[in-house]
């Protein structure tokens, strides 16, 4: 349905429930009350997005007030302005005049202008014998003066919403900053954990990021990359927190630091005595462990072992179960996993199924299941260390036979 043009004191235009309701409004501004044009203008260009207006209609509406001759808009002085559309594209710095009317246009949809058009819908004022202005017509100033209180909390929620999103976005970068931190560092000591899938998570959340995000598609991502960190850091805490609580890790080492020990055997009696155990039992457990291999042997077999012994070298035993300790940190095999491949097939065995891993690590994904599944078929009787070296001789003697 055409909404039929009328003849208001407003000016011709279509007119609409939005326009009437302005107009009401600005109908009903107190007489006597004043307000700095430039403050309700620095408000009104805060609230642009709000208003739905573009830098080029403030700059259209600058050059309106700038044609009010005093500093505060006020009823006493009139609120129209009638500069011709010439004297507007100067100030308004030489727009066209097509530009010029859309821009006018979209100032009074926004409210913040009034057109008051003559019988001929020219732009003139009447004056007295004085000079003073008696009547206007072209663009009343007055919806500024109705909406000033209006404006400027449009323009402080508008600098509060900006600034809740720079915080948004400074929150979101830095828990962005501390999952990636944390992954890397997490990948470098070797941390049990699926980081690859956690790396996919990560990756996923960055790629739901919009290439201009709005608040409202910050915060669930935020809220998302948030949880990542805390499931992140718990994982790392409790690793942490298991180490320093899981007393067997003390209970191999002391195989290694227990300079009162004459013998492999001895030092395996000790740590079970610790634990409250009998020493006759642990006796009767050593003497049914598999059968260790020669050193020499697994040496041969397991070269890169040698480099983690004290002083980068491996000269007996005792040093072997000192670099499988380190070894078994680096490749982030549980404590009690390899305290129980102690138990199951003895330290020595224990020592060199981890030299094993080490030589073969690009072709295990788990060092730590992998233990723990030699030691479970072990402990059936399903397994033997001599394949598993003799297979290492016989790679390690191509590879040395290829060099040569």
């Amino acid at each position: 349905m055409q909404v039929r043009s009328v003849t208001t004191p407003f000016g011709r235009r279509p007119m609409t429930l939005a326009l009437v309701k302005g107009q009401m409004a600005t109908a009903e501004t107190r007489i006597g009350r004043s307000v700095d044009k430039w403050k309700v203008f620095r408000d009104a260009c805060e609230a642009r997005a709000v208003l739905g207006l573009t830098d080029r209609a403030l700059s259209v509406l600058n050059a309106l007030l700038s044609f009010y001759p005093d500093q505060q808009l006020g009823e006493e002085k009139g609120l129209v302005v009638f500069p011709s559309n010439n004297q507007l594209t100067v100030r308004a710095h030489g727009i066209t005049g097509t530009t010029l009317r859309r821009h006018l246009a979209a100032l009074v949809d926004a409210g913040l202008i009034i057109r008051k058009d003559s019988p001929n819908g020219k732009r003139y004022a009447h004056k007295d014998k004085a000079g003073t202005v008696e009547d206007a017509f072209g663009f009343s100033l007055a919806p500024m003066l109705a909406r000033a209180a209006e404006l400027a909390h449009m323009a402080q929620q508008v600098a509060a919403d900006r600034k809740a999103f720079r915080l948004l976005k400074e929150r979101l970068s830095i828990c962005r900053r501390d999952v990636r931190k944390l992954i890397s560092a997490a990948i470098e000591e070797g941390a049990s954990g699926d980081w690859g899938m956690i790396e996919e998570q990560f990756i996923g959340l960055l790629t739901r990021l919009p290439r201009t995000p709005q608040a409202g598609d910050l915060e669930p991502i935020l809220e998302d990359m948030e949880m990542l960190r805390d499931e992140i850091v718990n994982l790392l805490e409790m690793q942490v927190n298991s180490e320093k609580t899981d007393s067997n890790d003390v209970h191999i080492e002391c195989h290694v630091q227990n300079s009162n020990t004459d013998s492999i055997h001895e030092s395996e009696l000790a740590c079970e005595t610790d634990k409250g155990a009998n020493p006759s039992d642990a006796i009767g457990r050593a003497s049914e462990t598999i059968k260790s291999f020669p050193l020499g042997m697994v040496l041969k077999a397991c070269p890169d072992i040698a480099m983690y012994g004290p002083g980068g070298a491996v000269g007996s035993w005792r040093d072997m179960m000192a670099a499988a300790v380190v070894v078994r940190s680096m490749l982030g095999v549980s404590p009690s996993a390899y305290q129980n491949a102690c138990e199951i097939m003895g330290p020595e065995n224990a020592a060199a199924a981890m030299a094993c891993i080490l030589e073969r690590g690009g072709q295990i994904n788990s060092a730590g299941g992998y233990l723990r599944d030699l030691t479970r078929r072990a402990e059936n009787g399903e397994f033997s260390l001599g394949p598993m070296l003799m297979a290492l001789l016989r790679a390690n003697g191509s590879a040395v036979a290829k060099a040569g």
